[in-house]
């Protein structure tokens, strides 16, 4: 305790390190206060309760976008669809990016390219919050709104200024994200959407243990289960810890070079080559989470049979067997899919070859890179399968009585995206403590002794 102390100590005496943190904490609560905001023209109390009942518990499609916007989507506050317009325009541009020659030519650009990645990203943000945004208001009814939490109606007013301040909302959700990243610390789109799971934390705790220990809950356990819970979501952390942080090093060897002046050859440094696990982070999940949408949209649609209804009804489930036999298949395909997109092995080899360097044994170039998307592809599988289990966890303890909405936080999207946006903040803030010479977060120890 006393080194952790010491370390909250180290990073409060850099001033630049103190000064990112205070401005992510304040963009946050700025965030945090926005989601509380309900839109114009609304009754909030109103609202939150009709939307509570259906988007609580683990109900799908619902659920999951209610956890992204920290509950701005059952509260219809400005912020009700908070950065996810910006992130599904993100995935769109990098899709758009395979296919279409100038994106590709804008990422080969450098930094002046990624200026104008970014303008193009923004500016989708904003058609598709112009598309989500009426989407959003005309689905209110169907999820149980009262005609009287409309203070004053549905009117042309009423539409113009809902949609004037959703888009204002997600595009200050965007601005704020971006702010983060460049003057706070780690990125800031992932805190936003981290800060966001995690407001429903302590509510959805708050159930389970009063679901164990309150009155009435009729001896499921008591506070020893709880503690056991607790214990098994901690392991739970571990292994995505372990997902989000395993690599395959692969050897390299730089070649021989002469030192100046004299007429011995020093050995080349032998280095490894990190090839992640899970190379294709969350966004598997992300891709699967979408098309399983679709079997809930038949089902609600009114142009659809009994018989598809029903058929659908099977798969819209969140924590049904065909639910998550189909979305574990999908993670698995998507994880090879994404894996192949963003990770260019030729480029990794060709990069190896222009700074004399070589995995011994195979050739540079052709062979190389063969040889490197050989093993991408073999360590692939057992990361995609180790990502499927975690993201159809959920459906298992809910086996257990743990109830649905604690349930969530045991894995799935909303996990990993914690324990990934962790990882990442806590290593920049080791870069700036080890900058100073002092010991990170995951290290022991006070201060280092600099080297003259």
């Amino acid at each position: 305790m006393s080194n952790f102390i010491q370390t909250v100590k180290n990073i409060w005496s850099i001033e630049e390190l103190r000064k990112k943190i205070l401005v992510t904490l304040s963009f946050m609560v700025i965030y945090r206060f926005a989601a509380q905001v309900t839109l114009p023209g609304l009754d909030g109390e109103a609202i939150n309760n009709a939307m509570n009942a259906n988007t609580g518990g683990g109900k799908g499609i619902l659920d999951m976008i209610n956890m992204f916007t920290g509950g701005g989507f059952s509260r219809a506050s400005v912020m009700a669809l908070g950065v996810m317009p910006y992130i599904s325009a993100s995935i769109v541009v990098q899709l758009m990016g395979i296919a279409i020659p100038y994106l590709q030519k804008l990422k080969k650009d450098g930094e002046s390219g990624q200026k104008k990645i970014t303008q193009i990203t923004r500016w989708l943000t904003i058609a598709i919050t112009l598309v989500q945004g009426p989407a959003y208001l005309a689905s209110l009814p169907s999820l149980g709104i009262p005609q009287e939490a409309f203070l004053i109606g549905q009117g042309g007013m009423f539409w113009v200024t809902s949609i004037i301040l959703l888009t204002t909302g997600s595009i200050f959700a965007m601005w704020l994200g971006e702010k983060i990243t460049d003057k706070g610390i780690g990125n800031g789109i992932s805190l936003l959407i981290m800060i966001g799971i995690i407001a429903g934390f302590p509510s959805a705790f708050a159930q389970e243990f009063l679901a164990k220990v309150g009155a009435g809950s009729g001896g499921a356990g008591g506070i020893m289960m709880i503690l056991i819970e607790v214990i098994i979501w901690l392991l739970v952390i571990l292994a995505c810890v372990y997902l989000v942080t395993a690599v395959r090093k692969v050897a390299v060897q730089y070649a021989r070079k002469t030192v100046a002046g004299t007429v011995r050859d020093v050995a080349g440094a032998r280095q490894y080559l990190p090839l992640k696990l899970n190379s294709a982070g969350v966004m598997p999940i992300i891709f699967a989470q979408a098309i399983m949408f679709v079997p809930s949209a038949i089902q609600n649609a009114s142009f659809s049979s009994e018989g598809v209804k029903t058929v659908a009804s099977y798969f819209s489930n969140p924590f049904g067997v065909g639910y998550n036999v189909i979305f574990a298949l999908l993670i698995i395909i998507f994880s090879y899919f994404y894996t192949a997109i963003t990770v260019n092995t030729n480029e990794m080899a060709d990069s190896l070859k222009r700074s004399n360097g070589f995995i011994p044994g195979v050739r540079p170039g052709k062979e190389t890179g063969d040889m490197l998307d050989r093993i991408l592809s073999l360590i692939t599988f057992p990361g995609s399968l180790y990502l499927a289990l975690l993201a159809v966890l959920p459906a298992f303890v809910v086996q257990f009585g743990v109830t649905q909405s604690w349930s969530m936080f045991y894995g799935g999207t909303s996990l990993l995206i914690m324990v990934g946006v962790a990882i990442d903040t806590i290593q920049q803030i080791n870069a700036h403590l080890l900058n100073r010479h002092y010991d990170g977060l995951m290290k022991t120890g006070t201060k280092r002794k600099s080297v003259a």
